[in-house]
C-alpha cells in the first residue's frame, strides 16, 4: 500500500507575491531552517523565473525567515513535523499553484528558467531537472535526475529523502541547478539528521530498496565505509531494474566493495555486469580504480596482466565521454579524471620499465 501522510492544511492568507500571468500558476516551493547562508542566493535565482516563492520555515534560530522575506518569499512557519513528506505537502498546500517547482534553500538555479513556462502550459506531468551536487573538491559534480516540477495535487510521501507520488508520466526538462549541501562544513550540521528518519522509515517498510541505498549513502557520508556495503549489497538485489537510482547504486556499491576489502567480489560482479554498464564511464572509472588496487596486491602480476586492464578502463572512459543523462553520474570520469589517471598510469609504468 502507499504510504500516506496526514498534513494539516493552511489556507493562503493573501495574494500579494502572486505575479499575474496569462497561463497557469507556477511557484517556487522550500522548506528550511537555519538557512541564513544560502537562502538569498537560491530566492534571487528563482524570482525571475516563478510567479510566488512560498517557504515554510521549520524552526529556524537565525535570520532565515527574515533574509526569505526581503527577497520576496511568501513566509509560512510550522514546527518540525518530523517527517520531510508532512512539511512538503503542508509547504505545497500553502502555494495553491497550478504547479509547483520544488526546491532546497542549497541550492540555486544554474541554468534553464526560460524552459519552465512552456513546460507548465502542457498536459500534468512530472519534470525531472538535473542536480549538481559539489563537495569541496570543485574539480567534480555528482549529477543527479530527480522529480522537482509538479502539477497541483501530487503529494509526498516519506519520512525523510520523500518522493511525490502520482500516477503520471515523468520527464526530464533541460533545468540545471546547483547544490553546495555535500560541502564538509554543511554537512556537519546535518550528519545526524537523517538516518533515525531513514530507520524510523524502515521499520515501517523493511527491505524497502530505495530506504537501503539511501542508508547506504548516509553510511559514506559518515565514513561508516562497512556499513554503506552492507546497505548497497541488501538493496542491489531488492532493486528493480528499471529503477531510476540503479545505476548510482551499483557504480556506488561496487566502489565499496573494493573500499571494505571485498575486490575479488567486485571484480566478478563487474564481470558479470560490463554489458550492461558498457555506455557508463562511472562504471568503468570506478572498475579502472579496482584493477590498480589489485594489481598493488598483486605485484608479480601487476605490468603484465593488472595494470594494462586498469589502462583499458580508464580508455574506456575517455571513449565513452561524459553522460550526465546517468543518474549519479560524476562530472570528469569521462573527461580529466580519467585521463588524470590515465597519465598517472603511464609515467609510472615507464619509470618501472627503465
Amino acid at each position: 500500500m502507499p504510504r500516506m501522510t496526514t498534513i494539516r492544511i493552511e489556507e493562503p492568507t493573501d495574494a500579494r507575491h502572486f505575479v499575474m500571468t496569462s497561463g497557469p500558476s507556477l511557484a517556487a516551493v522550500l522548506i528550511a531552517r537555519n538557512e541564513a547562508r544560502c537562502i538569498a542566493r537560491c530566492l534571487d535565482s528563482l524570482s525571475p523565473w516563478v510567479d510566488r516563492i512560498l517557504l515554510l520555515d521549520t524552526g529556524s534560530s537565525d535570520d532565515t525567515a527574515d533574509i526569505a522575506a526581503r527577497h520576496g518569499a511568501d513566509v509560512r512557519h510550522l514546527p518540525w513535523p518530523g517527517d520531510f513528506a508532512a512539511a512538503r505537502n503542508h509547504a505545497l498546500a500553502c502555494a495553491d499553484a497550478d504547479w509547483n517547482l520544488i526546491v532546497d534553500a542549497d541550492e540555486w538555479l544554474l541554468s534553464g528558467g526560460e524552459m519552465l513556462r512552456g513546460w507548465c502550459a502542457g498536459p500534468p506531468r512530472l519534470g525531472q531537472i538535473c542536480i549538481h551536487s559539489n563537495d569541496d573538491d570543485s574539480t567534480t559534480a555528482n549529477r543527479n535526475w530527480t522529480t522537482r516540477l509538479l502539477p497541483r495535487g501530487v503529494h509526498y510521501e516519506g519520512r525523510v529523502h520523500e518522493q511525490p507520488v502520482a500516477a503520471l508520466p515523468g520527464a526530464r526538462i533541460p533545468v540545471h541547478f546547483g547544490h553546495d549541501g555535500f560541502c564538509a562544513r554543511q554537512l556537519e550540521t546535518k550528519m545526524d539528521r537523517n538516518r533515525p528518519l531513514l530507520l524510523a522509515e524502515l521499520r515501517d517498510h523493511p527491505n524497502d530498496p530505495y530506504l537501503l541505498y539511501q542508508l547506504g549513502k548516509d553510511a559514506e557520508m559518515r565514513d561508516d565505509d562497512d556499513a554503506a556495503a552492507g546497505y548497497y549489497a541488501m538493496s542491489l538485489p531488492r532493486t528493480p531494474a528499471n529503477a531510476n537510482w540503479m545505476h548510482e547504486l551499483f557504480v556506488r556499491h561496487l566502489h565499496m566493495l573494493g573500499q571494505t576489502g571485498q575486490r575479488d567480489e567486485a571484480l566478478a560482479l563487474a564481470d558479470r555486469e560490463m554489458q550492461r554498464w558498457s555506455e557508463s564511464p562511472d562504471f568503468f572509472f570506478i572498475l579502472g580504480n579496482l584493477l590498480l588496487d589489485h594489481a598493488i596486491d598483486h605485484p608479480a602480476e601487476a605490468i603484465g596482466q593488472w595494470l594494462p586492464l586498469a589502462a583499458s578502463a580508464w580508455e574506456r572512459c575517455l571513449d565513452i565521454g561524459e553522460r550526465p543523462d546517468l543518474q549519479g553520474s560524476v562530472h570528469g570520469r569521462g573527461s580529466h579524471l580519467a585521463a588524470h589517471n590515465l597519465a598517472a598510469l603511464r609515467s609510472q609504468t615507464a619509470a618501472l620499465a627503465a
